[in-house]
C-alpha cells in the first residue's frame, strides 16, 4: 500500500529542490519522483519501529562513499566507514543500524546499486558540531555534500534537506516548508542593541586600565555570543522533554517586578549581586581577552565572531564553556513549573514564576508568516496550552517584554507585542 504522507512530501521536496538545482552537480541531483517516494516511504516506516523499546532516530545521506576523504574525521572532518558488502535498503535494516549510527554524531550512507536499487553502503561519523546552528556553539561544522539528506527525528517525524539546507518537514501529519529561524530576523537583534553597547562600553573601560596592545572589536560580537547562548538554552530545554518559558524584560523593570506587582509572582528569586549578573561579567572578560590576544599579534584587525569561534586561547575556551554552562543552568531552572525571568542583559532574576493578569482576555493572537512579521494571520488561543496563554496575557499588558516558550512537544515560539498586537513566531531553527 502506498504511503500518502511520503508521497505528498516527495512532491513538495521536488518543487523545493528545483529552485536550487541549477547549482547542483550531476552526482547530487535529486532522484526521480518514484525513487524519492520509495526512499521517504521506507524511512517513514522505519521511524514507526522500535528496537528493544528504543525509538528509531537517524540521519541518512544519498551519495557515493567516494564523496568523502578517506583520511579525515571529527571534529574537523567526516570519517567515512564503508561496509565490505552493502546492505539492502529496508525499514528493518535502518532500524538495526540506527542504534549504531547515533543521530547526533553519524549518518547512514546510501547509494544506487548496480541493479539501480538503493543500498546501504556504510556509516559516516560527523561528530556533533553540525548542531551548532541549532544548539549554539563556537566551533564551525564540516559541511555535508549538497546531496539529499533525510533526518528521522521521531515516530512519523522527518526532515528533508539538501546537505545542511532544510527543504521540508513532516511532523504529526503536517507538511511544513522552510521554517523561520527567528535569529535571522532584524527585530530580534534590535531588542538587544542598547545592551550590546553597554558591554562594549564596559570593555573599553577595562581596556583603558591596561597598557597592553588591543585590537578593535566588531560591535556585533556581543550579540553573536549571546545568540549562540540562547540557542543552547532552547536546545537544552527541548532535550529535557518538559518544556519551559523564558521571559526577558527591560532592565528598567527589575526593581518593579522583584517586588509585589500586578504582573508576576516569583516563587524563587536571587539576591542582587554579581552571581545573577554573571553573563555580563563573562562577556566583558571574553571581549577583553580577545582584544588582548589579537592585539599582541600586531595586526590591524577587527575581531569578530569568526576570530572568537576559531580562537584556541585557553582563557577564551574556558570563558566559552562558562557561558554555555550558564545556558544549561537556565534550562534546568525552566524545568520547574513557571517561567524563568531574565533582563535583556541576561541578568537572572528568578524562576518558578507565575504570570498573573487573570482578568486579561486575549481571544486571538497573530502568527507571523515571515521573519519580520509583515505578513501574519490571526489565530484563536483556544487550542494552545497554559504556557502560551499566560505569555499572551502578559504581553498584552507589558509590550516591552519578550518570551520564548518551548512546548513539551519541542515546538518553539518567540512572542512579543508588535504594533499593539500580541504576535508569535514559530521558530524552526531546529
Amino acid at each position: 500500500m502506498e504511503d500518502a504522507y511520503p508521497k505528498q512530501l516527495a512532491e513538495f521536496v521536488q518543487d523545493q529542490w528545483i529552485g536550487i538545482e541549477n547549482k547542483t552537480k550531476d552526482e547530487d541531483m535529486l532522484p526521480s519522483l518514484s525513487i524519492l517516494e520509495q526512499l521517504l516511504s521506507t524511512t517513514y516506516q522505519a521511524s514507526l519501529l522500535h528496537d528493544e523499546g528504543r525509538s528509531v532516530t537517524f540521519r541518512l545521506i544519498l551519495c557515493k562513499p567516494d564523496r568523502f576523504t578517506s583520511n579525515e574525521g571529527p571534529p574537523t572532518g567526516l570519517h567515512c566507514l564503508e561496509f565490505t558488502d552493502s546492505r539492502p535498503f529496508t525499514a528493518h535494516e535502518l532500524k538495526q543500524l540506527s542504534q549504531a549510527a547515533d543521530y547526533y554524531r553519524s549518518l547512514i550512507g546510501i547509494k544506487f546499486g548496480q541493479n539501480g536499487k538503493l543500498r546501504i553502503w556504510g556509516i559516516i561519523h560527523s561528530g556533533p558540531r553540525w548542531l551548532r546552528e541549532v544548539a549554539g556553539g563556537r566551533r564551525a561544522s564540516v559541511p555535508l555534500p549538497p546531496s539529499l539528506v533525510i533526518k528521522i527525528i521521531g515516530p512519523g517525524s522527518l526532515e528533508v534537506c539538501k546537505g545542511s539546507l532544510l527543504l521540508a518537514k513532516l511532523d504529526q501529519g503536517y507538511l511544513i516548508g522552510k521554517s523561520l529561524d527567528v535569529f535571522n530576523s532584524l527585530w530580534l537583534p534590535a531588542i538587544f542593541a542598547p545592551f550590546r553597547e553597554e558591554y562594549l562600553t564596559s570593555h573599553i573601560a577595562m581596556r583603558e586600565q591596561t597598557q597592553k596592545p588591543r585590537a578593535s572589536l566588531d560591535p556585533d560580537l556581543p550579540r553573536m555570543i549571546g545568540q549562540h547562548m540562547v540557542r543552547r538554552m532552547i536546545a537544552a530545554i527541548r532535550d529535557s522533554n518538559h518544556g519551559g518559558t523564558l521571559i526577558l524584560i527591560s532592565p528598567e523593570r527589575t526593581v518593579e517586578l522583584c517586588h509585589t506587582n500586578r504582573y508576576i509572582n516569583f516563587k524563587y528569586t536571587f539576591l542582587d549581586g554579581e552571581p545573577r549578573r554573571r553573563w555580563g561579567t563573562l562577556i566583558v572578560k571574553a571581549l577583553n581577552t580577545l582584544a588582548e590576544v589579537y592585539g599582541s599579534r600586531g595586526t590591524d584587525i577587527t575581531v569578530g565572531w569568526k576570530e572568537y569561534e576559531k580562537s584556541t586561547n585557553g582563557t577564551i575556551v574556558e570563558l566559552d564553556e562558562a557561558i554555555f554552562e550558564f545556558s544549561y543552568l537556565i534550562a534546568r531552572l525552566a524545568a520547574v513549573d513557571g517561567a524563568v525571568v531574565l533582563t535583556k542583559q541576561f541578568e537572572l532574576l528568578g524562576f518558578g514564576t507565575e504570570i498573573k493578569l487573570e482578568q486579561a482576555h486575549i481571544p486571538r493572537v497573530a502568527r507571523a508568516l515571515d521573519l519580520e512579521g509583515h505578513q501574519e494571520e490571526m489565530e484563536s488561543v483556544e487550542n494552545v496550552g497554559t504556557r502560551h496563554r499566560s505569555a499572551y496575557r502578559l504581553f498584552k499588558e507589558m509590550p516591552d517584554a519578550l518570551a520564548i516558550v518551548i512546548s513539551q512537544d519541542k515546538g518553539v515560539h518567540f512572542i512579543k507585542c508588535r504594533n499593539g498586537t500580541v504576535t508569535y513566531w514559530n521558530h524552526g531553527g531546529a
